[in-house]
This record gives structure tokens, sequence and C-alpha cells, in this order.
């Protein structure tokens, strides 16, 4: 399941970036909306890899990851900011350091346990005799 979730967040996010401008969505959606769908996917890759884990271990893994990145964006070598000037490198890594991104980040890891809890509790009342 949080594969699937997995896949269709990476192709929300790069729709909205692709497309969010062209269908009139305000610059401040597609460059917050990406950076909260980018911390969905790493919250749901983390479920993926670490299933045993409590959702707020996971969330908590998850914020860690998503500031380490966004920290990252504060060292220059000539190879990183190359690499960021790649369009995989300005989707993983991103390009400017901004508080904002990590707020982002947190609503998008919030919306990430918000998915997982859900999809667990379907699961179980599914599994449980009626």
């Amino acid at each position: 399941m949080a594969l699937s979730v997995t896949v269709i967040v990476i192709t929300l996010g790069l729709a909205l970036r692709i497309y969010g401008r062209g269908l009139g969505l305000p610059p401040f959606i597609v460059k917050y909306g990406g950076s909260l769908l980018w911390a969905t996917m790493v919250y749901a890759l983390l479920v993926a890899l670490l299933p045993r884990l409590s959702w707020r271990l996971l969330g908590l893994l998850a914020l860690a990851v998503a500031v380490l990145v966004e920290a990252s964006r504060l060292i220059h070598a000539p190879w990183l900011d190359g690499f960021r000037l790649t369009l995989t490198g300005a989707l993983l890594l991103g390009r400017i350091f901004s508080l904002w991104n990590i707020v982002a980040y947190a609503a998008g890891i919030l919306l990430g346990v918000g998915i997982d809890r859900a999809t667990t509790a379907f699961a179980q009342a599914r599994q449980s005799p009626s």
C-alpha cells in the first residue's frame, strides 16, 4: 500500500510542478505544494521501507530527512551545485534554502501520517469479522 501511495504522490507532485502554472495555479501553491508532496513521498517511502516502526517515529524520521535535505542547500560544492542544476537534482535536493520549505515539509508529513493512519484503519476494518 505504501508504495502505491508513493507512486501516486510522485505523480501528483510532478504534475503540479509541470502543469500547475499552466493551469493558472498561483506560484505559491506550485512551489510549496510540490514541497508538501515531496515530504509526503518521503514519509510514504519510509513506511514502505520500515513498516514495523510506529507512525510517530516514521514522522520524526521523515522530518529529519527533510530538514537535512533542506540544510544541505547551505553546502556549496561545484559537483553538488552542478547536480542541483539538473531536473533530478532540483526535484530531489532543491536549489535554494528556505525555512518555508520546512513548514511545507511538516505539513506534507502530517498529510502522509493522515493517509497512513486512514489506510491502516481501513485495512483493519476490512479484516475484522462483522
